[in-house]
């Protein structure tokens, strides 16, 4: 059968309107579950434990048992599930902490902020994931963990970093805050690692409304540190044994993470059809020769959290704008390496240092993606990326 043709404004309301897409659409998701995240906030605020609390143990057991992990941890958002790991794991001044420098700033700023000292490794051009060529040459005797960061969705090669970490006695830290469900050889995040930390910010995978993170872990010790730590190092109660902090989740996102979890294999196996869509619109529109799509590495599971594009980076910022003037919205993770952010500056990076990551921030472009996304308006994103195309092509000639 011949494909259809993909022509921008060819898709219209019966208004005559163009489709407006949404980088995110939160509500269409709470309108299917909207009667039993009700009832569990209702259960939670019936019950008057609103702070840690039965709901919270189960979410706990509930996401560590999914992940494939002894222990889960919960705590008030990814950022603290970060913390966590590295006060956990006693990691402080004098230790480096080996990371990419293209990921969101908690990942970097976790590790200063426990005083620390980040080391980054270039990444990837293909999957934008830590390179594990680069880990090698940056150990050293101070050398303390590597923090490899799941980005997008898709699992940072992690055979070779499992080699490089037990060879000079590190623990592996996974930033999974954008990778719930992931695998990588079978093995779901959340167990590729020493210590693993979820977000369950909103336009996540698995997202609550507020924000919300976890740990998960099979060491025991541990886990019982973590656990203190997220009390203010409390064990037991007004005993402070650590220097530790408010870090704790309330039940009321942690009831509503357990009404989305049964959900979740759902949710991303709709996630990897729009994908597939957006895959073959690509392809029919001949964008492919101008847009690199995502690719999905051998031996890997990727959940799209995001789907991130590659085009040039000549014309990356005039495509957007294309984009939303369009009604399509559109994002770039992330702009800035993080290398090159300005509290940081003392570390003493310079452009040209991590230049794969550089290139990466002024060339990617992400879609619209969430598991309600149709293929009506999958086909609306294709069709004005394609017009701007034809312009600029026209405007060449």
């Amino acid at each position: 059968m011949e494909r259809p043709r993909h022509v921008e404004g060819s898709l219209k309301m019966s208004s005559n309107q163009p489709i407006n897409v949404p980088l995110c659409d939160l509500g269409a998701q709470y309108q299917e579950i909207r009667t039993d995240v009700e009832a569990a906030v209702t259960r939670v605020l019936n019950s008057g434990q609103v702070i840690l609390g039965p709901e919270v143990a189960a979410l706990e057991r509930e996401v560590a048992d999914y992940c494939g992990a002894a222990e889960g941890i919960g705590c008030g958002s990814g950022t603290d599930a970060l913390l966590l790991a590295l006060h956990g794991l006693e990691i402080g001044p004098g230790d480096e902490v080996i990371l990419p420098p293209f990921t969101f700033f908690a990942t970097v700023g976790s590790v200063l902020r426990c005083g620390a000292t980040p080391v980054f490794a270039d990444i990837d051009p293909i999957t934008f994931n830590i390179d594990p060529k680069e880990i090698a040459a940056k150990v050293t005797d101070k050398t303390k963990a590597i923090m490899p960061v799941h980005l997008y969705g898709q699992c940072a090669d992690m055979e070779p970093i499992w080699k490089i970490a037990e060879k000079n006695n590190l623990v592996v830290i996974e930033d999974a805050a954008q990778a719930i469900g992931a695998e990588y050889q079978g093995k779901k995040t959340g167990t590729l690692g020493g210590i693993a930390c979820f977000s369950f910010y909103p336009s996540k995978n698995l997202g609550t409304y507020g924000d919300a993170g976890l740990v998960t872990t099979d060491n025991p010790a541990w886990a019982a540190r973590m656990k203190a730590l997220r009390v203010h190092g409390m064990e037991p109660k007004y005993y402070h044994k650590y220097l530790g902090w408010n870090a704790r989740i309330d039940a009321i996102q942690a009831a509503i993470l357990r009404v989305k979890l049964p959900h979740l294999e759902r949710w991303t196996i709709q996630r990897q059809a729009a994908a597939e869509r957006y895959d073959e619109l690509i392809e029919a529109t001949r964008l492919h020769r101008f847009m690199q799509r995502p690719a999905v590495m051998e031996g890997r599971r990727h959940v799209y959290n995001q789907y991130v594009v590659r085009v040039p980076v000549s014309e990356r910022d005039t495509l957007m704008q294309h984009m939303r003037q369009n009604g399509v919205s559109c994002e770039i993770y992330y702009p800035l390496p993080l290398h090159l952010q300005e509290c940081i500056s003392h570390l003493n990076y310079r452009p040209g240092d991590f230049p794969i990551s550089e290139e990466a921030c002024h060339s990617v472009i992400a879609l619209p993606m969430f598991p309600e996304i149709t293929a009506l308006q999958q086909q609306r994103v294709v069709d004005v990326c394609a017009g701007y195309r034809m312009k600029q092509t026209r405007v060449a000639a």
